[in-house]
């Protein structure tokens, strides 16, 4: 092989995106992929929960790593609870919050009442009353809480996790298929973000 044949391959070579590529190392494979709420775009999931200790170590990065994504792809956070009352309340928070307009405003501040503060924030009356603490009007805090829709939420958001087979988080999976893997929250985040350039990439060949 010539000087410039092997130039050319290393050329080649530094210009390919790194996808994660190693199955069941840096990521697993659902079997079955999930359907998304929008297929034209890669869809980004986290799986977590405000009472779970990584997830509050966790909360920092992929903040900053979701807010870096294409636009063209969507990132949706979904709370989980495995069947704990305590975790469940937490998820029917995030809903109410999100529903009363609170969430992007709160939503750090809830992860530090629990692991900072360590207040007991996992019933209606300490949620409502923490809540209130915060400028949040109490009384559409538990309107919210208690709502029908709220509790459609809650209760899709568990059938999610079992349907993505999560049984730890923080989990991220991307566009219903890829669970990534990785030894830190960092590596986490970048074996997602390898899966989610992964994924834009068989969408085009699909296209083809």
């Amino acid at each position: 092989m010539t000087v410039f044949r092997i130039l050319a391959v290393l050329l080649c070579m530094l210009a390919a995106p790194a996808y994660a590529q190693v199955e069941n190392q840096d990521y697993k494979k659902l079997n079955p992929a999930q359907p998304l709420a929008a297929t034209d775009q890669v869809e980004v999931i986290e799986f977590f929960s405000y009472a779970c200790p990584h997830c509050f170590a966790m909360q920092p990065h992929i903040e900053k790593w979701a807010a870096e994504l294409p636009k063209d792809v969507t990132f949706k956070r979904v709370p989980v609870s495995f069947g704990r009352r305590e975790w469940g309340q937490l998820s029917r928070a995030y809903y109410a919050l999100e529903a009363t307009g609170d969430l992007s405003r709160l939503d750090d501040a809830l992860f530090d009442g629990i692991h900072k503060d360590h207040r007991p924030l996992f019933d209606e009356d300490n949620l409502a009353a923490w809540a209130g603490e915060r400028g949040v009007d109490a009384g559409k805090f538990r309107a919210a809480f208690e709502s029908p829709g709220v509790t459609a939420q809650t209760m899709r958001a568990e059938q999610l996790s079992r349907l993505y087979t999560i049984n730890s988080v923080p989990s991220v999976v991307v566009d219903g298929k890829y669970l990534a893997l990785g030894k830190t929250h960092e590596e986490m985040l970048q074996i997602a973000r390898q899966l989610v350039d992964k994924s834009t990439a068989e969408r085009k060949t699909a296209k083809r």
